[in-house]
């Protein structure tokens, strides 16, 4: 008899598993969330699973509508007024402010919201919703290069 493990591998081995690693790097133009899911969109091969994982502090990744602007609009709003500069006299008790107010309120979010995404993918398609998007949402009121790197697995052509 073969364990549920041992027939997990065993299907993956029969798919061919294996892995494909990825790159994007988006310029930011300050604080916001920049849609770059047409660029995902062209690397991605095969059926599997895409990571996706921002390597910096004081950014996000996010799945999101992409249909109305005004919602990336109202998303920034909340989370500035949730966290604002650390200036604001609610937040004088924040310490890391070498980089400006803004510093240490775009951790505080980076920490709050997700630093990588996983997405289903068949056939070299994403399996995103009608109106959803992958967006890095820069808390960082200065513009930034932000490096994402991903990781397809699965039967990678």
């Amino acid at each position: 008899m073969i364990s549920k493990s041992s027939a997990q591998t065993l299907a993956l081995t029969e798919l061919g598993r294996d892995t494909c690693p990825m790159e994007w790097q988006i310029k930011t133009s300050g604080a916001g969330l920049y849609e770059f899911t047409r660029d995902v969109a062209a690397k991605v091969t095969g059926t599997g699973v895409l990571t996706l994982f921002v390597q910096h502090t004081s950014c996000s990744l996010l799945i999101q509508e992409n249909a109305d602007p005004e919602v990336q609009t109202d998303l920034a709003a909340f989370f500035d007024r949730l966290v604002p500069p650390s200036d604001h006299p609610r937040m004088s008790y924040l310490r890391h402010t070498y980089e400006g107010p803004d510093d240490m309120p775009a951790h505080i979010k980076a920490a709050m919201l997700p630093t990588s995404l996983q997405i289903p993918v068949i056939s070299g398609e994403m399996q995103l919703g009608t109106w959803q998007g992958i967006y890095i949402f820069e808390h960082k009121t200065v513009p930034h290069l932000r490096r994402v790197v991903g990781m397809m697995v699965g039967a990678v052509r």
